[in-house]
């Protein structure tokens, strides 16, 4: 683990980070699989949250040919679900913002942070999700999981990241939630703040240090939260 006083950027995840969207997407894809008559424990869904897209997909088709005994590939599930989730009415990412992420941004950078966003999610979707919660310019580096063969846990998300910033994985920590996310990070050798997160039944002691929510950032790096088991 890095010494705080080393850092120099703060890397977030997005989603279960910055929007409070693993909760709303499980229960999407609970519902969708639930109207095609294949009802999901929520142990089972909840062993998707955080993952990639990749992995992602493998669920869905793993889900659907248990189900209904028939195999279809994930991207056509996925599109599928997409179509399902529409005819509900269109997700408002800003109505789910998790509660002071634009001030902590903000503070952050006024403290001389710099700040980047590592995501398992496609592009479009966290530029999407960035420009309506008026996060566009938010952040100097944006990357996307997608854009390698495997993301979170595979720690290549953030060694491109720390990469492209021009600094040693020691200087910089990531904020994350999920399982996959804390694994990448912490492989990677940033520090780890972990938001707090205890709905999905996931462990978080991967994480170097505990924040009970996206404001209480300020506090680990200040020094105010305790490590977690002595680290």
């Amino acid at each position: 683990m890095s010494q705080l006083s080393n850092i120099a950027a703060v890397v977030f995840d997005m989603d279960g980070v910055l929007i409070d969207s693993e909760y709303v997407y499980r229960d999407e894809i609970g519902r969708f699989f639930s109207a095609n008559g294949i009802d999901l424990s929520i142990d089972t869904l909840n062993a998707q949250v955080g993952a990639s897209h990749k992995d992602y997909l493998a669920f869905l088709e793993k889900w659907w040919e248990r189900g209904k005994g028939e195999k279809v590939p994930g991207p056509e599930l996925a599109r599928k679900v997409d179509a399902f989730n529409r005819a509900e009415g269109p997700l408002d990412y800003a109505a789910i913002l998790n509660p002071g992420v634009p001030e902590t941004l903000s503070e952050l950078k006024e403290q001389g942070y710099r700040l980047a966003l590592a995501s398992s999610s496609l592009i479009g979707n966290i530029r999407h999700v960035l420009d309506v919660c008026g996060l566009t310019d938010a952040f100097e580096l944006i990357v996307s999981g997608g854009d390698f063969h495997e993301s979170k846990p595979n720690p290549e998300i953030y060694l491109h990241t720390v990469a492209e910033l021009g600094l040693e994985p020691e200087q910089c920590a990531a904020v994350e939630d999920s399982i996959p996310g804390i694994a990448a990070a912490r492989r990677a050798g940033l520090t780890v703040i972990a938001k707090r997160e205890e709905r999905f039944g996931f462990s978080q002691d991967g994480a170097d240090y505990i924040a009970d929510d996206v404001p209480a950032v300020l506090d680990v790096l200040a020094g105010r939260v305790p490590a977690q088991g002595g680290r």
